[in-house]
């Protein structure tokens, strides 16, 4: 068997391109099916907490906010008159593209999944957060 990291890496590869090619059709830029997964579940919200849930530095997700604000996906609104405090929604226009990126997720999901029987999806689904959570308690013990 190939090593753990190849395999992530190619499952990682091959998943991605196929929901880059679905939300390419729906004209959508990388980062943005993300975000607007994130807003769809979640609803309004800042931008560190948007960077946090979908692991992009804020200065990225500031930028792809930007472009999704042009484009009227989003709008972002002050809180307590804190310039520094911008809140994060969807227009009208952006949950429905966030409900047709949620049919690309579903679909690439499937796909991915066609072999694997429902007992067998759970339990990847287990060790995959068993694999982020120790990756992400190393990342902060070099933190700390």
């Amino acid at each position: 068997m190939e090593p753990l990291h190849y395999l992530l890496m190619r499952a990682h590869t091959k998943l991605n391109r196929a929901i880059l090619e679905g939300a390419s059709a729906l004209g959508l830029s990388p980062g943005q099916p993300k975000v607007l997964e994130f807003l769809l579940t979640h609803g309004e919200s800042n931008q560190k907490s948007i960077a946090e849930y979908c692991e992009i530095e804020p200065a990225t997700v500031g930028s792809i906010l930007t472009r999704m604000e042009r484009d009227g996906l989003i709008t972002r609104t002050q809180r307590d008159g804190n310039r520094r405090s911008l809140y994060v929604s969807l227009t009208p226009h952006g949950r429905n593209m966030g409900q047709r990126m949620a049919e690309v997720f579903r679909a690439a999901d499937g796909r991915a999944a066609r072999e694997l029987s429902l007992e067998d999806r759970v339990a990847l689904g287990e060790l995959l957060e068993h694999v982020i959570h120790s990756l992400a308690q190393e990342e902060k013990r070099r933190e700390a």
